[in-house]
């Protein structure tokens, strides 16, 4: 038996806009400054991984990805520092709340549970 914690952030209206699908694109465009590249590491689509970003911007407020046009110049993008510490303060907030819930579920199930067929 094992713990699964799934975090999602949402927006004033109850929507999600944050979760590790888009810290794992967040962190692939950050690694490789390109979308495209980002999305094909984790089987996205393009415009699927623009649609999380624009969510994902709407739900902070604030851009998180620059995007440089292609052409001769080959365009790219990269995140922008407000995506940067915000990519960075939620991967030590998701990593602190599995830590405590893996500790806690440990806790919990440290001894045997009582057998039914027992009784």
């Amino acid at each position: 038996m094992d713990i699964d914690i799934r975090i999602m952030l949402r927006d004033q209206d109850g929507e999600s806009f944050m979760g590790i699908g888009l810290m794992w694109l967040l962190a692939g465009i950050d690694k490789h400054r390109s979308i495209s590249r980002a999305a094909r590491e984790m089987d996205l689509s393009y415009p699927k991984a623009l649609r999380m970003i624009k969510n994902v911007e709407s739900g902070l407020g604030h851009a998180v990805v620059v995007r440089r046009k292609g052409g001769s110049e080959h365009g790219g993008a990269e995140l922008t520092a407000f995506g940067q510490d915000f990519l960075r303060r939620y991967d030590r907030m998701q990593q602190r709340i599995k830590r405590f819930a893996v500790d806690a579920f440990k806790k919990a199930f440290a001894k045997p549970l009582a057998d039914s067929d027992s009784d």
